[in-house]
């Protein structure tokens, strides 16, 4: 018998993270209530294309969530969602009217007029 060893490298993040999108989840983990653990991304089924960006508090990691670690916080990737957002970019905009999350999906195929909600 052979002794096989094999090299494990390692894996690329599901999605890119801006370093103005890092800088809000650290702010969000500054004031987070009590037993958070990081932030979560998830894509449920909601608007009127099928599918919405959610980014909630988390305080139990779920066992198939992809963990990102960022220098002020973790974003979880809810692990049903990481085949709609794999090679996603996430940002932080803020202009004169609204602030928020902003992703660039090269796997979203359609989005709702208001931009709320996107189809794989």
């Amino acid at each position: 018998m052979t002794d096989v060893q094999t090299k494990s490298r390692a894996r690329p993040a599901a999605i890119i993270l801006t370093p103005t999108s890092e800088a809000r989840i650290a702010e969000l983990m500054a004031q987070a209530p009590e037993g958070a653990i990081g932030v979560k991304l998830s894509t449920p089924k909601r608007g009127c294309s099928g599918l919405a960006y959610s980014v909630d508090y988390v305080s139990e990691e779920a066992k198939f969530d992809e963990k990102i670690a960022t220098p002020g916080g973790v974003l979880y990737i809810d692990g049903a969602s990481v085949l709609y957002l794999v090679g996603s970019t996430m940002d932080w905009v803020e202009d004169d009217f609204t602030a928020g999350f902003v992703f660039n999906n090269p796997n979203a195929k359609g989005s709702c007029g208001c931009g709320e909600s996107f189809t794989v």
